[in-house]
């Protein structure tokens, strides 16, 4: 809804020309702040919601939000930020699911997928010739026992928003297909806020990815497994084809996640370092006031330079990477909003004791091809470990092992305090660790 800003009895903006809410043309960067250029996000006070607003072709943002922050009658004003994505079964379930690995040339063995996926596997216990052990796996293998007995296979009844660069989730023409590793019955309506359509599907792959560490169909006989593999997903468009996304349209679609019926939702992006983007933050207030997890990665070294937001906003748990040989992965951020650690695969930081460096493997598109999938190995980074932690998150829901009674607010907390009292130490500062890295078996057991 294009609105105008009330600026006659503002002596200070007498000379901004403020235009109506812009088109939805391609994302534009401003280079030296990661902002779009000429747009302002403002809420006034009393109002509902915020509203983007354009400004003059000359006109420089920082100097309209510091004057629009002096007026009474603002609530908040910031730029329209940009954050990048962060990337460098009623009956229970075979103990080993029949995933082949590969989904293109030869057709691999039944339980293939082990030798990819370490990250699901147990790390502890004793080691058997289908099942090895994995010093960075969170043991999805025992949840996955877990939730069978409970009643709720691969959190089924859950729902899980990605926010992300869409995900193929369903086809359309030749050019759009649906990822193999997907069924079209495990999607819930979505939204594209990029486009400002209906069909949020990816044109990049990244959501794909992170949608695929969550809920991919597991024991088909095809491809990988995913964690929550019988939870809904709902996706949601807020990226790029090159994994950027306006603040404003990241809002929108926390709300739209939060008004139709998720409960968790994953955030694999970052704003810039220190950035400050109060609709986000108010689309985070009322996702807790409704009882929605949000999670969010903490960031990548050389992509941000500290722990960003959305994981430094409220009440959502900020993940960190770790490695395949169970140390944190020299990419990941450290501050105080790290909560937990969770698989992002690559090269350790100095000093872990471990080299093993595998990256994160899930059936997702190859290199923007809307059509072809495959298996990269290019996925690292703190964007992998959200979508882990989401993915158990749904697994908690669905367990049983938080009081269904509990209150909305109450429920965000109980899942954050589960995921932290039964992580992993792993050794390092809270600020590297948070609580450690996340036991997916450990946070769905019933027992002591």
């Amino acid at each position: 809804m294009n609105r105008r800003l009330p600026i006659a009895s503002v002596a200070l903006l007498a000379t901004l020309a403020i235009a109506g809410s812009p088109g939805r043309a391609a994302t534009g960067v401003s280079p030296a702040h990661g902002f779009v250029p000429r747009q302002v996000v403002l809420k006034l006070t009393g109002d509902g919601r915020a509203d983007t607003f354009a400004l003059e072709r000359n006109a420089d943002v920082t100097a309209v939000v510091a004057a629009l922050r002096e007026n009474p009658r603002v609530e908040y004003a910031a730029p329209n930020y940009i954050a990048t994505a962060s990337v460098t079964p009623p009956v229970a379930e075979p103990e080993v699911p029949n995933d082949p690995g590969p989904i293109t040339g030869a057709p691999g063995p039944p339980g293939g997928w082990v030798s990819k996926q370490w990250n699901f596997l147990p790390w502890h216990g004793e080691p058997g010739p289908l099942l090895p052990l994995s010093p960075g796996g969170i043991d999805a293998v025992g949840a996955w026992e877990n939730l069978a007995a409970a009643g709720r296979p691969g959190a089924q009844g859950v729902t899980v928003a990605v926010l992300d660069t869409g995900i193929a989730y369903r086809t359309l023409s030749p050019r759009f297909l649906r990822s193999p590793d997907f069924a079209s019955g495990q999607f819930v309506k979505g939204y594209d806020f990029v486009d400002d359509d209906a069909l949020p599907l990816d044109e990049n792959g990244h959501g794909t990815h992170v949608a695929g560490t969550i809920a991919e169909k597991t024991n088909n006989g095809i491809g990988l497994t995913g964690l929550a593999f019988r939870a809904k997903l709902m996706p949601v468009r807020v990226l790029d084809q090159f994994g950027r996304g306006r603040a404003d349209d990241i809002a929108k679609g926390i709300r739209f996640a939060v008004a139709h019926g998720a409960n968790v939702i994953n955030m694999s992006f970052n704003f810039g370092c220190g950035r400050q983007v109060p609709g986000v933050d108010e689309a985070l207030r009322q996702a807790y006031q409704r009882g929605v997890v949000a999670v969010a990665s903490v960031g990548n070294v050389g992509s941000e330079a500290c722990v960003s937001p959305p994981s430094t906003g409220p009440h959502a748990i900020g993940v960190g990477g770790s490695t395949q040989g169970g140390c944190i992965g020299n990419y990941s951020l450290a501050g105080k909003d790290v909560d937990v650690l969770a698989p992002g695969g690559g090269a350790p930081a100095i000093g872990c004791p471990s080299v093993s460096a595998d990256a994160i493997y899930q059936v997702t598109l190859k290199d923007r091809v809307t059509d072809e999938f495959g298996e990269p190995s290019s996925y690292v980074g703190t964007s992998m470990a959200a979508a882990h932690v989401s993915g158990v998150a749904a697994m908690v829901l669905a367990s049983g092992v938080i009081d269904r009674k509990a209150k909305k607010k109450g429920k965000v907390g109980a899942v954050t305090k589960r995921l932290r009292q039964t992580a992993r130490d792993l050794g390092l500062p809270p600020t590297r660790q948070g609580a450690g890295l996340i036991d997916a078996a450990a946070a769905t057991s019933l027992g002591p």
